[in-house]
């Protein structure tokens, strides 16, 4: 998939947001999870890779952000290439864009240069449990990635424009959980690493599958997640990962 195809793709899943309400449902859960995690100091709040647009439904002052225009989108932006002043963001938010980051050490980079001292990075990516290989494994069009050099930083003759398409899901299991690049993060206060059962989540089908419950049944699967949460290495389907500047 080039990175023109991944627009295509955003117009494909504008239609299915609308047809889905479960997808709907699902989202606003993850953003009010996003939310209490949240700085309060004064600045800019804005989402990388916001899609539908839906955060504002839970945070309204939030400014969402992508790479091509859309009308119901505020700002274009690159993740490598900002637009914001230095240290104007008190908080950043991401659902499923650190695992297309290609070299997420000049990505974080440019997040730290934004981000006022005590301001987050707040991300939400699949988690790479035994249910969430298979399930991201088996049954999404993006890779796992899993055996893959992580490319930590971009190459010297690389220009901060020169955007392809890129995935690897297991990238922040990688990073965060495995903690192998802990010694790269050394600008940051890791607030949280929490894996997730998201049994609702995984099994609404998400943008490329098959629902699997009806919307009604919704509060009972929910009511799931909690017994599965115990064992987060079994049953984990997504990854919350909360950064500090320090």
């Amino acid at each position: 998939m080039g990175i023109e195809q991944h627009k295509d793709l955003i117009n494909i899943n504008q239609t299915l947001w609308h047809q889905k309400p479960l997808l709907r449902k699902v989202y606003t859960d993850l953003y009010r999870t996003m939310e209490g995690y949240t700085s309060q100091i004064p600045g800019i709040t804005l989402e990388l890779g916001s899609g539908m647009g839906s955060i504002s439904e839970v945070m309204p002052h939030c400014l969402r952000t992508d790479l091509f225009p859309f009308p119901w989108l505020d700002l274009i932006e690159n993740a490598y290439c900002l637009s914001f002043k230095d240290e104007s963001a008190s908080n950043l938010l991401m659902v499923d864009v650190f695992h297309h980051l290609r070299y997420p050490g000049t990505a974080l980079e440019e997040f730290l240069r934004i981000l006022k001292p005590g301001g987050r990075l707040i991300m939400m990516e699949p988690g790479l449990s035994i249910l969430g290989q298979l399930i991201y494994g088996l049954l999404h069009v993006e890779p796992i990635g899993y055996s893959k050099k992580i490319s930590w930083f971009a190459p010297e003759n690389w220009r901060r424009n020169d955007m392809d398409y890129y995935a690897a899901q297991g990238n922040a299991t990688r990073i965060f959980v495995q903690k192998k690049y802990s010694d790269k993060l050394t600008n940051w206060n890791i607030v949280e690493t929490k894996r997730i059962s998201a049994l609702a989540y995984a099994a609404s089908g998400g943008y490329s599958g098959p629902q699997l419950y009806p919307t009604k049944a919704y509060p009972i699967i929910k009511s799931l997640e909690k017994y599965l949460q115990i064992f987060p290495a079994l049953f984990a389907t997504r990854l919350l990962v909360v950064l500090e500047k320090k």
